[in-house]
């Protein structure tokens, strides 16, 4: 669910009404921020709280408060003097008293040796319009410290100066590596753009704010409702229960691309992988496979229709010599499907085979260039955003199911709500990510987990296997690969099963 900006405050006025304090939930609401910065920032170092005068400034003291006692060293930018802040915050402030460190100039301070992170404690969703100068200089200087000094920089429920409702961004406005999204994700937050200013959205419940009215057509992806989706295992389960997966990827030049689909299937819990290939690359594919993978050679690839699998994977560096083959597997198969590279290329120039697969269970997975590709067959889409776009093309499709990939993932399906994953980072921007995605999807659908629920999962999953690529590798966003991303995705599982966020 999604909620607007007044709709959330209807419900701190209702909790109000049922004698909450607004002191009980600024602390739950600092607490659980200060949680999310752990969990993206386990190192303590250098702390500094960017405060304007409301009470979001109240909810990043409550944080600070909790981390210094981690080991963080307090500093704070000051939009106004503590005297002119609200009642709640003034007071979190004295609180902190010779703990926090007023500075004047954060680009041109000289911190510790150690991580910095900057707390976005300047607006709330209460604030609309252009920023007032004060607080726009803040923000300015907050992304200088991130681009200069490489500060990661973590939003309070918004990012300033980011409309709560539209997304529509001011002059300056915040640029979060993380969003910290208090009791609900706030509409603004989804719209196309947006993803530039909120980076990883990690949603922190409060308990007193959780009945709220809003938009059950959308569903953001949190581990809170993905666990419920990923079926637990039985003590007596058998390898041929956790799924067979047939994987059609792979040529000349493209034998990695059929690697990493397998290696994700294989982490995300298939039971049986087996690879199909031409023979002509048979040899070549069988010495770089994982031991785990079955490796096939096949001389026509419509010979899979008469074989039983579970769920299938099409197309990861596949090429176009077998079109012709292909083609009639995507057209005939009744067997799950996830549709992605080549195969999804071969869907656009064949556009018999996308009205078919309306009909059959097809989970297609574009990148925007072959998005663009597939809507040449859809009249009409032009000026629609992204969430329109995938909704559009399965409505009237009962088993079609479409993840749009990108920053902030979209997936739709007929009939049920359409989900936006909230995880990742740029360092997945490089090749081979799509290829992972797929065999992760293709696990989940042979564990007969719906296509929706499996692409949801699957997009959470490789997202936050990336994060932890970084986190527990100890190096740059930059240097991530996807092979990186497979290894990590038995860790995203876990934590899938155990994160709050």
């Amino acid at each position: 669910m999604i909620a607007t900006c007044r709709q959330m405050q209807e419900c701190e006025e209702a909790a109000f009404a049922r004698g909450v304090t607004a002191f009980t939930l600024m602390e739950e609401a600092g607490i659980g921020i200060a949680a999310v910065v752990r969990q993206f920032a386990p190192r303590p170092g250098s702390l500094v709280l960017f405060l304007g005068k409301g009470n979001n400034a109240g909810d990043a003291l409550v944080a600070a408060r909790k981390l210094a006692e981690d080991g963080w060293k307090l500093f704070a930018r000051l939009s106004c003097s503590p005297e002119a802040m609200k009642e709640l915050p003034q007071r979190h402030f004295k609180e902190l008293g010779s703990e926090v460190r007023v500075i004047e100039d954060a680009v041109a301070f000289d911190f510790p040796a150690g991580p910095i992170v900057s707390l976005d404690g300047l607006l709330g969703i209460g604030a609309t319009g252009t920023m007032k100068p004060e607080l726009q200089a803040l923000a300015r200087e907050m992304n200088k410290l991130r681009a200069q000094k490489h500060a990661l920089t973590i939003a309070m429920d918004i990012p300033s100066g980011l409309d709560g409702d539209h997304g529509d961004a001011c002059v300056d406005t915040v640029e979060a590596d993380v969003t910290a999204v208090v009791a609900h994700m706030k509409a603004g937050l989804l719209e196309d753009g947006a993803d530039h200013y909120t980076g990883r959205l990690a949603l922190v419940p409060l308990r007193e704010l959780s009945a709220c009215e809003g938009d059950a057509e959308v569903q953001p992806l949190t581990p809170q409702t993905l666990r419920t989706w990923l079926p637990r295992r039985a003590h007596d389960m058998h390898k041929g229960e956790a799924g067979r997966v047939g994987i059609l990827a792979g040529s000349r030049g493209y034998l990695g691309a059929a690697e990493l689909c397998c290696r994700g299937a294989l982490r995300a819990g298939a039971g049986l992988v087996t690879l199909f290939v031409p023979e002509d690359v048979y040899s070549l594919m069988a010495a770089r496979m994982p031991a785990e993978v079955m490796v096939k050679p096949i001389d026509d690839y419509r010979d899979i229709l008469e074989m039983r699998f579970d769920a299938l994977a099409v197309g990861p560096g596949l090429g176009f010599e077998h079109e012709k083959e292909i083609v009639e597997v995507l057209k005939q198969s009744k067997t799950p499907t996830i549709v992605d590279a080549d195969a999804l290329t071969m869907m656009a120039q064949n556009p018999q085979v996308l009205d078919k697969t309306g009909s059959l269970p097809r989970l297609m997975t574009p990148h925007p260039g072959e998005l663009d590709r597939l809507l040449r067959n859809f009249p009409g889409w032009h000026g629609m955003s992204r969430r329109q776009v995938v909704e559009r093309l399965t409505d009237n499709a009962p088993k079609r199911t479409l993840l749009l990939k990108g920053a902030r993932t979209v997936i739709a399906t007929n009939g049920q709500p359409t989900l936006f994953n909230t995880t990742g980072h740029p360092g997945m921007a490089s090749g081979g990510m799509g290829d992972v995605l797929t065999g992760v999807c293709a696990a989940f659908a042979g564990q007969s987990i719906p296509l929706h629920h499996a692409a949801g999962l699957a997009a959470w999953v490789c997202g936050r296997a990336a994060e932890r690529a970084v986190l527990t590798m100890g190096m740059a966003q930059e240097s991530l690969c996807a092979g990186d991303v497979a290894d990590h995705v038995g860790g995203a599982l876990q934590d899938l099963k155990l994160s709050a966020f």
